[in-house]
């Protein structure tokens, strides 16, 4: 038997100055005790006491940039462990980073890692009562810089020295989150209680048999006592209604059990069948099945198989995800850490955050390698919502040295969490590192390097063995982006994975179309968030593109001037700051839209699209579909267009225009597509139907016929192809050279239910990009629908939720379209 106890009580935190005080430090904090929360970190503790202004709101960040200087000590009251028990161990699911842990006037151990858990036996230490409990963290500064000297300089993206510390690197700021080096008990700390024999490791290996029986073979290993060291343990597992059990010898820790579930029903992900999930038991007892368990362990897993297609073809070399099977074209959203501070974090919040990705269509999501291994919880809903999960080693964007201390804690921390998040279904993918293969041979690394360590025997090395050890019923991948092998530069996109950063950076959205990549693992373009967002977020006004706020709340190098530049190609400048922030929002849009389209229309050959990103952390402009408040841009909507099961385009295929259905269901898809080509006042200049039959899981290219297929006045018409309630809409020229009509629509509200409304536009011209912003009605109101572009006659619908107050003026003012872009807004 084993009994946990939380330590989650009675803590508190004080500013340790015995090494130095920053300069920037609250005078009077010193020597203050603060209360504090377990789970938590110094700056929420500080925010709660109010000795810490909020970082997210204006440039607060830079005026808290001290904590992150200092070191901490944590402290509380552990309780006696009396005798019932033989063993009483200090267990710490997550310390954030470099801490000390003294229970009494006893070290009982150092630590250096976030990504890791530690367990300190301290039996002796509570045999006589309860006894005080102190956690001194060094500044995480204090140790990188001290690795740093001593291994010396690594080429890094970013200023910050996160590569030399096993921290969460965005903790020292990236191109869209803030600087706040954090400190604390950032995951559950308690006490357990046991004797004899634990469960130390338990690695469920879950494979499906040809015959469709699904195996569970469960690795165990097993910490005893001394008492319990020359005694046969028994080790049972249940997975739904099947079992089986083994004995573990005495001083044996380790054993197989392995339970067979016939006609087993599959875990898939979302939009390809079910997400059956088993529960799995395993229970530690005595050999003989009397008494009370031992220690129990217990998750749920599924049954599925897992492939990663790599094979040569007449374009390269394959990177195809295969789920029980069948070739996936993953949809896919990158994932960052959902707050500055994780601990933050609840089981509900990444519910909500998942469950909007899934709403999106998304059917993978990759757990970006600047973060964490996150929470069980995520990937407990990623099991039960049908969501793949790419996980990324915890390597981003730098040269990472490969001698000591890194090198044990980086293996210690791979083994760890391998064996925590194997047991998860929706984990189909492991991979080595973001970026740093590609910067090693193509960002001039090699040469700042001058032959020192970097972390290729981390990626093609040390971490592919731990895979292969613990984990065999998944395919490793050493880095994305990588073709695979040296042979090829990392990021060529005719061989493995492929990230798209000219564009955005350097180029027009409109250049996604000059290639077609094996895999899409990054790509994306900014906007900034909701209005709502950042009102709330910043107090300067009037809010202005430019101010300093709102560039201290653009991370990216040159941000503005990107968004600038790429409206530039498009739009006429815009006049005002409404202008300009429904632009660049309707941009990004349109920018993802250009390039999933595109590449999903050449399926098979291109086998996924993984949006830069999904989330943010804090309220900033960037690449994500959701803002930092959680409201959703434009993005969002768009990105469920892109990513439903059947999507109809406009391509261009070798100077000729075709129309594209996509059809990600099972069934097919057959329909007849009505093609116009039409003047801008709803003139019909030509007119066909194409019938269109797209097998299950493929796409159909359907070429237009002559007399809707080519533009007479390409400033003046546009083509319209609609099907099975689907619409494309294509223009021959940029927004700027077209002859837009002014805008011209009527706009009824009417209630619906309490605190909502029905928003109905109807148009007396072509209203391009028409967009509802809702939190313009209400900071709570949120709507279910995007952009529409309204023929003539046509009319729309938006359901707005939350919105008290409902009044059609109010409406017209949040409603926003290119017509009116084209001249200053009142």
């Amino acid at each position: 038997m084993k009994t946990s106890t939380p330590v989650s009580q009675g803590w508190t935190l004080r500013l340790n100055t015995d090494r130095h005080t920053p300069e920037r430090a609250p005078a009077g904090l010193a020597g203050t005790t603060v209360p504090a929360q377990v789970p938590g970190c110094v700056h929420t503790d500080l925010m709660a006491a109010g000795w810490l202004a909020d970082p997210y709101l204006d440039r607060n960040e830079d005026e808290v940039a001290w904590v992150g200087r200092a070191d901490w000590t944590y402290a509380t009251r552990l309780p006696g462990s009396g005798d019932a028990f033989e063993r009483s161990d200090l267990v710490f699911e997550g310390l954030d980073t470099v801490a000390a842990v003294r229970v009494g006037d006893r070290l009982v151990g150092r630590t250096r890692n976030m990504h890791r858990s530690y367990r300190f036996d301290v039996t002796e230490l509570l045999a006589d009562g309860p006894a005080p409990l102190e956690i001194a963290f060094t500044s995480a500064y204090t140790e990188a810089e001290a690795v740093r000297a001593a291994l010396g300089e690594r080429p890094n993206s970013y200023p910050e020295p996160f590569n030399y510390v096993r921290k969460m690197a965005c903790s020292f700021g990236w191109d869209w989150g803030p600087t706040l080096v954090t400190a604390g008990v950032w995951r559950e700390a308690r006490i357990e209680q046991w004797s004899t024999a634990r469960l130390a490791e338990v690695r469920p290996r879950i494979t499906v048999a040809e015959d469709g029986t699904g195996v569970a073979e469960i690795v165990v290993d097993v910490d005893r006592t001394a008492t319990g060291e020359h005694r046969p343990l028994r080790l049972v597992a249940v997975v739904g209604d099947a079992s089986s059990e083994v004995t573990v010898p005495p001083g044996e820790n380790s054993a197989t059990v392995t339970v067979r579930v016939p006609d087993a029903e599959l875990w898939w992900p979302r939009g390809y069948g079910d997400q059956r999930l088993y529960g799995c038991t395993v229970v530690l007892g005595e050999p003989d099945g009397g008494g009370e368990a031992l220690d129990t362990w217990e998750r749920r897993i599924g049954f599925r198989t897992i492939a990663l297609d790599t094979s040569a073809d007449a374009h390269g070399s394959a990177f195809t995800l295969v789920v029980n099977g069948t070739p996936v074209f993953a949809r896919g959203v990158n994932w960052i850490p959902d707050d500055a501070f994780p601990s933050r974090v609840t089981t509900d919040r990444y519910r909500h955050r998942l469950t909007q990705a899934a709403e999106a269509g998304v059917d993978l999501v990759r757990v970006w390698g600047g973060g964490i291994y996150e929470d069980r919880a995520f990937y407990d809903h990623c099991d039960e919502l049908g969501l793949m999960v790419w996980q990324d080693f915890l390597f981003a964007c730098a040269a990472y040295p490969e001698e000591q201390p890194l090198r044990s804690e980086i293996e210690a921390e791979a083994r760890e969490n391998v064996t925590r998040l194997m047991p998860h279904p929706s984990l189909v993918l492991w991979n080595g590192n973001n970026e740093n293969l590609w910067g090693f041979a193509d960002w001039e690394w090699e040469q700042a390097l001058g032959g020192d360590s970097w972390g290729e025997g981390y990626y093609l090395g040390l971490l592919p063995r731990v895979v292969a050890q613990t984990d065999p019923t998944r395919p490793y991948w050493a880095g994305s982006p990588w073709s695979g092998s040296w042979d090829h530069t990392p990021n060529d996109p005719d061989h493995g994975t492929a990230h798209s950063w000219e564009v955005w950076n350097r180029r027009d959205y409109n250049e996604y179309l000059t290639t077609v990549p094996r895999f899409v693992a990054e790509f994306g373009w900014q906007a900034p968030p909701t209005l709502a967002t950042l009102e709330r977020a910043l107090t300067e006004r009037p809010l202005a593109a430019d101010s300093p706020a709102m560039l201290h709340h653009q991370k990216a190098e040159d941000g503005n001037g990107k968004l600038n530049r790429g409206l530039a190609p498009h739009f006429r400048a815009p006049a005002d700051f409404d202008t300009w922030h429904y632009l660049t929002q309707l941009n990004q849009a349109r920018a993802v839209a250009a390039g999933v389209e595109h590449w999903r229309s050449h399926w098979p050959r291109c086998a996924g699209t993984v949006l830069w990103q999904l989330n943010d952390c804090w309220p900033v402009t960037s690449w994500a579909a959701i803002d930092g408040d959680g409201r959703l841009k434009p993005l969002w909507f768009e990105m469920r267009r892109l990513y439903a099961d059947r999507l109809l385009t406009v391509q261009d295929r070798d100077g000729d225009l075709v129309i594209a259905a996509c059809n990600q269901s099972a069934a097919i898809w057959e329909t007849t597509a009505t093609v116009r080509r039409l003047r801008a006042d709803g003139t019909v200049l030509a007119h066909s139907e194409v019938v269109v039959k797209a097998a299950g899981r493929s796409v159909a290219l359907e070429r237009l016929p002559e007399a809707v297929a080519h533009f007479g006045e390409v400033g003046e018409e546009l083509l319209v192809v609609d099907a099975d309630g689907l619409r494309a809409v294509h223009f021959g020229c940029v927004d700027r050279e077209f002859a837009h009509p002014a805008a011209s629509y009527e706009v009824k509200v009417s209630e619906d239910g309490e605190n909502g409304a029905l928003v109905t536009v109807t148009a007396g011209g072509l209203v391009r990009d028409l967009l509802l912003q809702a939190d313009r009605l209400d900071g709570d109101a949120r709507t279910d629908r995007g952009r529409v572009t309204l023929l003539p006659g046509e009319s729309t619908t938006w359901r707005v939720t939350g919105w008290p107050r409902p009044d059609a003026d109010a409406a017209r003012a949040a409603l926003f379209c290119v017509n009116d872009a084209e001249t200053a807004r009142e």
